[in-house]
């Protein structure tokens, strides 16, 4: 990913962006970083993806980074049965 420029464009990808379609396009206008949210969907479907990307890449002979955003802790404020 030494292209020379500091700036990313990252894009957060979901169902509406994960076809290889969509991501060429993405891709070919710019996009170097794909974020996956992991407080959203499960590991089959940022699987299929990544997968996704890696087919654009091959097609594209684009490099883009992978950038998996993890949830973090999370506080929970709510009532216990005979709390």
């Amino acid at each position: 990913m030494n292209n020379g420029k500091k700036t990313k464009i990252v894009c957060t990808i979901g169902p509406a962006t994960e076809t290889v379609e969509k991501l060429t396009d993405l891709v070919e206008a710019g996009m170097n970083v794909m974020r996956l949210n992991f407080s959203h969907g499960n590991f089959e479907e940022h699987q299929g993806r990544v997968d996704n990307l890696r087919k654009v890449m091959t097609k594209t002979g684009k490099t883009v980074a992978i950038m998996q955003d993890l949830g973090g802790p999370k506080i929970r404020i709510g009532d216990f049965e005979n709390g």
